[in-house]
């Protein structure tokens, strides 16, 4: 320790060196002087209280400044550690992370730490709507908006359908259905204002920019996410691997005491030494393939992608006709049931097609990683169809998208059958939630626990082949992006949905934990979760643009619904920006806003853009140069301490005149061919010749080696 040193160095036996007493000095005088923190010092607890005694020696007087100084650091320190709690959640579901991790490997733990931003994503939603939207509508209290529009609605049958009228008079039918809530601020027809002249706070438009800010914010937080869980391999090259010498020697946390989290630890280890296992034979594979090999894969590639795209094809037909046919038939007499016949289609093309694409795409052989990726894949594809046709199809029936009808016509939405189609749309969102959280529990406690209870209690080949579910993180992903998507596309419609989606992501976590550890088998074939927590991203990334694009349409293209919401008197809701701007901002401000939205400003700001765009490539090309340049050199080093080696082996026998011991005959044939940390590099050269001259001599100089005595 520092001090110990500089304590004892005055009462050793024999004096210090010149060159030692004034290493010490210097290194006393950087560290006086040095303005980092004394916490972020590499030294014992000890050495930092010496280091602030000299620092701040016992007598002297800090100043005020000095004083302000050290607090402000002190409080932007808990600041941003509060910041990056706050970002992790307050740490929530840390002891189940830690205890999935250990017990089944970073990859089924990925998939629990994707549920738990989810879940801050939503509480994020939830909080800003409340600040901008509801807080101020309870405490401002509007006037009642103005008398609305008085339209004749004409239509075929003569007689309005009263479809907002419950027919199945069931309080609890009500609740799955969401008609029991179509009066509260759930959904958008409670909401209400009057005229924007009256008010100094706009309800209209903190409704209508809400959405879109919690959309952006979510947009920036899963980029963020994502661009940070980019795999390794990408920057430092394929042929990149870590090195397993430090998860030999450096892996075990000497600070456990318990025997709990001992054995979590020691599964964490063998999890990891089963992926580097699992990676390095993979690797040897694809190096070992010959070019027919290839070719045979990559048509066996090519044969299972075209058949899932046709099942994907096929399942998007059987929702599009489901979705049309329920909206059809609203005067049948099994209406009731015809409620849940899309979320049901959905639900059960969303639970056959993961199943078929794991099959498929397990025949073809690939690493775990990219079995679970392209698995992924397929499954964001099927699941953001399904949604995208599912809502095509609802805008044809409620907004006549490609359908001629009077109502139509003259009030821009189907008038005749919905009173308030923003509810009707909200209703149908509610339900897809509702449903796929129902279908969640009924699979964990009607699927696969009594799958897990008859494995355990029968005994024969049939059960052992049967045997306990295996947890698929790609079905598990898609579920939950899935819900989040249909959460995403309702901020308009269901302003509420985050809270919901959040109690379902809360009770999600939990049911999910049970069924992996009770009910199901984590998957033999282990993988990273670095190779999967960017396609978690860029997977919800897919699904917020699914959501963002028929909300922008509606917003600023559909006419709103004459009888209900904030919207009423408006063609569209995008028309309270105009008028909001007419009305608050002096005419330069206006003008301020109107160039930006012209073509005189997208110019520039395209080439601005193309600039940035530039420097960012040309910076990413610098940074994959340098990381290039640092690999050769670790190799030179590698080589040249190699050839040190090679030399010392050599020369200490003549040098020293001590035996070395008697050479094991494997030795040079069992001597590692790399050092290099990650990546193969070329092995040390053979025996060179000495090289004439002094060289010889000079090379034994430069080697000290201890006698018995100092020994």
């Amino acid at each position: 320790m520092l001090r110990q040193w500089s304590v004892g160095s005055g009462q050793a036996s024999r004096e210090p060196e010149a060159g030692v007493e004034e290493l010490w000095e210097q290194e006393m005088a950087r560290l006086e002087s040095s303005q980092a923190l004394v916490r972020e010092l590499p030294y014992a607890m000890v050495d930092k209280r010496f280091i602030r005694q000299l620092r701040e020696p016992e007598g002297t007087k800090t100043s005020c400044w000095q004083r302000w100084q050290r607090r402000r650091r002190a409080v932007g320190r808990r600041l941003g550690e509060a910041a990056r709690r706050l970002a992790q959640g307050f740490g929530l579901w840390e002891g189940a992370l830690y205890e999935i991790g250990g017990l089944f490997g970073t990859g089924i733990q990925s998939y629990f730490t994707f549920l738990r931003f989810l879940l801050l994503l939503n509480l994020l939603t939830l909080l800003l709507t409340a600040s901008f939207v509801l807080l101020p509508l309870v405490w401002l209290r509007p006037r009642d908006p103005g008398p609305a529009l008085n339209f004749t609605l004409q239509c075929s049958d003569g007689l309005q359908s009263q479809t907002g009228v419950p027919r199945f008079h069931n309080q609890l039918w009500n609740v799955l259905t969401g008609r029991a809530f179509n009066n509260t601020y759930l959904f958008y027809g409670a909401y209400r204002a009057g005229p924007e002249s009256g008010s100094a706070y706009s309800i209209r438009l903190a409704y209508l920019l809400s959405p879109l800010a919690c959309l952006l914010l979510c947009f920036c937080g899963t980029l963020r996410r994502m661009v940070k869980g980019l795999p390794q391999r990408l920057f430092l090259g394929q042929d990149y691997r870590s090195p397993v010498s430090i998860k030999v020697f450096s892996s075990w946390d000497f600070c456990i005491r318990g025997q709990e989290a001992a054995t979590i630890k020691k599964h964490e280890i063998s999890n990891e030494f089963k992926v580097e296992l699992e990676e390095g034979r993979r690797f040897l594979q694809v190096q070992q393939q010959t070019r027919t090999q290839r070719i045979c894969h990559l048509l066996t590639y090519l044969r299972v992608n075209v058949l899932i795209g046709l099942l994907v094809v096929g399942a998007i037909s059987v929702i599009f006709w489901a979705t049309k046919y329920s909206q059809d038939n609203k005067e049948d007499s099994l209406f009731v049931l015809l409620q849940y016949l899309p979320p049901g289609v959905i639900a059960l093309v969303n639970f056959l097609g993961p199943l078929l694409f794991v099959f498929l795409i397990q025949l073809g052989n690939y690493p775990p990683s990219t079995e679970i990726n392209l698995a992924l894949l397929w499954c964001v594809v099927l699941k953001l169809a399904s949604l995208g046709i599912f809502s095509f199809s609802l805008g044809q029936t409620v907004l006549c998208i490609g359908r001629n009808k009077t109502s139509c016509a003259a009030y821009g939405y189907n008038a005749c059958d919905y009173e308030c189609w923003e509810n009707a749309v909200g209703e149908e969102l509610y339900k897809l939630s509702i449903f796929n959280f129902l279908l969640t529990v009924a699979f964990a406690f009607c699927v696969s626990l009594p799958r897990r209870l008859l494995v355990e209690r029968f005994t024969g080949s049939f059960w052992t082949w049967l045997d306990r579910e295996e947890f698929l993180v790609p079905k598990n992903v898609l579920d939950i992006v899935a819900g989040q998507t249909v959460t995403w596309m309702g901020l308009f419609y269901c302003p509420l949905l985050p809270l919901l989606n959040s109690v379902f992501i809360f009770l999600t976590f939990y049911i999910k934990k049970y069924t992996l550890m009770r009910n199901s088998k984590a998957s033999p074939r282990r993988f990273r979760a670095s190779s999967s927590t960017f396609f978690f991203q860029l997977v919800l990334i897919l699904g917020l643009l699914l959501a963002v694009m028929p909300l922008g349409y509606v917003v600023s293209s559909i006419h709103s619904s004459w009888d209900c919401g904030l919207f009423s008197n408006y063609s569209a809701p995008w028309q309270v920006v105009p008028e909001l701007v007419a009305l608050r901002l002096p005419p330069s401000g206006q003008r301020i806003l109107h160039y930006i939205g012209s073509h005189a400003f997208s110019f520039p700001l395209l080439v601005l853009l193309s600039l940035v765009l530039t420097i960012c490539v040309s910076q990413s090309q610098a940074n994959a140069r340098a990381i290039r340049g640092l690999r050769k050199q670790l190799v030179w080093q590698v080589q040249e301490k190699w050839h040190l080696v090679e030399d010392l082996s050599r020369l200490l026998p003549e040098g020293s005149g001590v035996p070395v011991g008697p050479e094991s005959p494997h030795s040079r044939a069992s001597r590692p061919r790399s050092f290099c940390p990650g990546f193969p590099c070329p092995g040390s050269p053979g025996p060179r010749a000495p090289r004439p001259g002094p060289c010889l001599e000079d090379s034994v100089s430069r080697f000290r080696f201890s006698s018995g005595a100092e020994l």
